[in-house]
C-alpha cells in the first residue's frame, strides 16, 4: 500500500480491518484500500498494513492509538482532522432537510482503533464491502441523531395505526412506508428503548440500499429477512445477546440476528459509530422495573449517544459519561434527568472508570457489540422457522 506503514506478520493483539482472501483478491485490495483512505481523507502513514501471505490475510490498524485509548475522542485528535458530514435526510411529504451527522473518516477511524478487529472473508474480500458497511453504519447514525419518540413508562408502547398493529405493519404496507413514518410522525409513536434500537437498525439498514445506494436488490434482501416471520421488529439482533438473563432460554443462543450479528471480547471504551452496545442496570431492585433492566445504545460518534425521548437538555444525545451516570442514578430513583435531578448523586472519575467495566468487575458495560452483516458480500445465516 503506497506510503504506509507496511511489516509482514501480525502478532498478539491484532486489531483494526482484516481481509482473508485467495492470492488474487489480496494483490488488489491494497491499491483499493488506498483509494478508499485517500477517498475519505485519511493519510496513509497513519495507517498501518500487515500481510501475512502464509494465512492469506491483510490487516489495516491506525497507528499512533494505544490500546487503552477510547474511540470516543477521535474527533477531538487534531491529527485525524475529523468533521462531521452534511447528508440530507428524508421528512414527510417527499421533502429532505440537511442534517449534520457522523463522517465515514470516523467510523472508518475507529474501525480501525485498538480494542477490536473487525474481518472480511470470502466474498467480502472487498474493500466495497468495507465501504457499505460504513455506509450502512452512517446511515444507522443519521437516522438516530434526532429523535423525540415518548417513553411509555412501563405502559402499552404507541403506534400510529395507520401504518401498524402495535409492533406489525398493517397488511399490504411496503415495510419502507411504515418505518419511515415512525421517523416522519414522531410523536405518534411511543417505545421503549430496546424496541426503538431494533427501528432505527432495521431502518438504518433498509433505507440504506434503497434510498441511498439505489440497490434495489440488496434492499429486496435485507426487507426478505426482515418480513420472514411477518414480525419486521422481532428478533433485529442475535439471540445470543441476552445469555446473561437469568431467564435466558439455551435454544437462543442457536438463533441468528436478521439484520445484526454480535462481537464479543471488545476493549471498554471501543466503540464504532453505528455499533448496539448495552448496559447493564446492575441494582436488584431498580432492575426489576419494566424498562429499566438496562440500556440500549447506539454510538454516534464525537462521544454522543443516542436520546431516543430527547430527555437530555434538548440536545438529543447523552456523552458516555452521561450514559453511564443515567443507568447508575436509577438505583437512586433518577428516571427522568429533568424530573429527578435534585436526586442524582455526584460521580467521580473513579466511579466513572469502575462503572466502565463489565458487570462482572463491578461495571455496567456489557463486552460485545452488536453489528450489521455484511450485507451482499457473505452468505447470512439462515433464519429459524416461524
Amino acid at each position: 500500500m503506497a506510503t504506509a506503514q507496511a511489516q509482514e506478520a501480525p502478532g498478539a493483539g491484532t486489531y483494526g480491518v482484516q481481509f482473508v482472501c485467495s492470492p488474487a483478491q489480496l494483490e488488489q485490495l491494497g491499491p483499493d484500500m488506498f483509494r478508499y483512505l485517500q477517498q475519505l481523507g485519511i493519510p496513509a502513514r497513519l495507517v498501518q498494513e500487515t500481510v501475512d501471505k502464509p494465512q492469506g490475510s491483510v490487516t489495516y490498524s491506525l497507528l499512533g492509538s494505544g490500546a487503552a485509548e477510547s474511540t470516543l475522542f477521535l474527533a477531538q485528535r487534531p491529527e485525524l482532522d475529523i468533521k462531521d458530514e452534511v447528508v440530507l435526510v428524508p421528512v414527510r411529504n417527499n421533502k429532505t432537510r440537511k442534517l449534520k451527522t457522523v463522517s465515514k473518516k470516523e467510523i472508518l477511524l475507529a474501525l480501525l482503533h485498538p480494542g477490536r478487529l473487525t474481518e472480511f472473508k470470502g466474498k467480502a474480500c472487498d474493500v466495497q464491502a468495507l465501504a457499505d458497511h460504513v455506509g450502512i453504519r452512517q446511515n444507522t447514525v443519521m437516522w438516530a441523531e434526532v429523535l423525540e419518540w415518548d417513553w411509555p413508562e412501563g405502559g402499552p408502547a404507541k403506534w400510529n395505526a395507520r401504518y401498524w398493529i402495535k409492533g406489525t405493519p398493517r397488511r399490504g404496507m411496503p415495510l419502507h412506508q411504515a418505518l419511515n413514518d415512525m421517523f416522519f410522525e414522531q410523536g405518534k409513536y411511543g417505545m421503549g428503548c430496546y424496541a426503538a434500537t431494533k427501528v432505527v437498525f432495521a431502518q438504518g439498514a433498509l433505507d440504506y440500499f434503497r434510498r441511498v445506494k439505489g440497490d434495489a436488490a440488496r434492499a429486496r434482501a435485507v426487507e426478505r429477512r426482515l418480513l420472514a416471520d411477518g414480525e419486521p421488529l422481532v428478533d433485529v439482533e442475535p439471540g445470543g445477546m441476552w445469555s446473561f438473563e437469568a431467564d435466558f432460554d439455551p435454544l437462543e443462543l442457536e438463533r441468528p440476528g436478521k439484520v445484526l450479528r454480535m462481537m464479543g471480547g471488545v476493549a471498554a471504551g471501543n466503540f464504532v459509530p453505528g455499533d448496539w452496545a448495552y448496559l447493564l442496570n446492575t441494582d436488584a431492585r431498580t432492575s426489576q422495573k419494566t424498562g429499566y433492566e438496562g440500556s440500549n445504545a447506539i454510538y454516534l460518534g464525537r462521544n454522543r449517544f443516542d436520546d431516543y425521548y430527547n430527555d437530555n437538555e434538548d440536545r438529543h444525545h447523552y456523552t458516555y459519561e452521561e450514559k453511564l451516570s443515567e443507568v447508575y442514578q436509577w438505583r437512586h430513583d433518577v428516571f427522568s434527568r429533568r424530573r429527578d435531578a435534585a436526586k442524582m448523586q455526584q460521580l467521580t472519575a473513579q466511579d466513572y472508570e469502575r462503572l466502565n467495566a463489565t458487570p462482572e468487575k463491578g461495571g455496567l458495560l456489557m463486552s460485545f457489540r452488536v453489528v450489521p452483516y455484511f450485507f451482499g458480500y457473505e452468505d447470512l445465516p439462515a433464519l429459524q422457522e416461524p
